[in-house]
């Protein structure tokens, strides 16, 4: 991993700023009941190295979450890459957010170079064969999911702008709200009880929100807050 790359060969440009703040959403709502936080890795436009015998070739996912797997490299580090023959963990599930100028690798649309390089689609779903892969369209507020079956993506059917991941006990959906202060659809995971999982700052807020009210309570029934001591 250290010797590998960790920039995008060759590529120009960066993402705009949609792509690193929904990828974040991806990134902080990925917990699973199942798996413990130590057990789970999930990254956003990190190099998926994937041909031990040619090191050249890697996938930028916009994100992808792994199971099953160290969150720190060997335990300890954090990771320059995700170099598969290494980690003996593939993705188990990826997200492409799509924009006018990957949207047709994104879907499978175009063939392998000349070089013979494989396409996005043929690394996802051939090579590293990850069981869900995501595409995101947010100029039309839809997703899509493609599910491995028989070594084949089959796109499922999503009901309500949600859809459940029976595998990892997590849903995958679309929520109105307001996140890093933009109002707008969001691509989001949601638990076994239909609630959106928290981030930390939604965590915090709910937390402040929680010691106001009892504060307020207090004071309504003539206790001072500020004169209870903390044991």
């Amino acid at each position: 991993m250290y010797d590998l790359p960790s920039e995008e060969v060759g590529e120009s440009g960066l993402p705009d700023q949609y792509h690193p703040i929904q990828a974040e959403l991806l990134e902080q709502t990925f917990q699973l009941r199942t798996y413990p936080l130590e057990r789970v890795f999930s990254a956003m436009d990190l190099n998926i190295y994937y041909d031990e015998n040619n090191t050249r070739r890697y996938k930028r996912p916009d994100w992808f979450g792994v199971v099953g797997v160290s969150r720190l490299y060997e335990e300890r580090d954090l990771r320059l890459s995700y170099v598969v023959w290494q980690e003996g963990v593939n993705p188990f599930i990826v997200v492409e957010l799509l924009s006018p100028s990957t949207q047709a690798q994104d879907l499978g649309q175009v063939e392998a170079d000349p070089d013979g390089n494989p396409t996005k689609w043929q690394v996802y779903e051939q090579i590293l064969q990850v069981p869900y892969y995501v595409v995101y369209d947010r100029q039309q507020d839809a997703f899509r999911v493609f599910h491995l079956e028989n070594n084949c993506y089959q796109e499922l059917e999503i009901s309500n702008n949600r859809l459940w991941l029976e595998e990892l006990e997590l849903g995958l959906g679309l929520w109105q709200g307001i996140h890093k202060g933009i109002d707008r659809l969001w691509l989001r995971f949601y638990d076994t009880s239909g609630d959106w999982i928290p981030t930390s700052e939604e965590r915090a807020d709910r937390e402040r929100q929680r010691a106001d009210r009892f504060r307020n309570l207090l004071i309504e029934n003539g206790i001072d807050p500020d004169g209870i001591e903390e044991f």
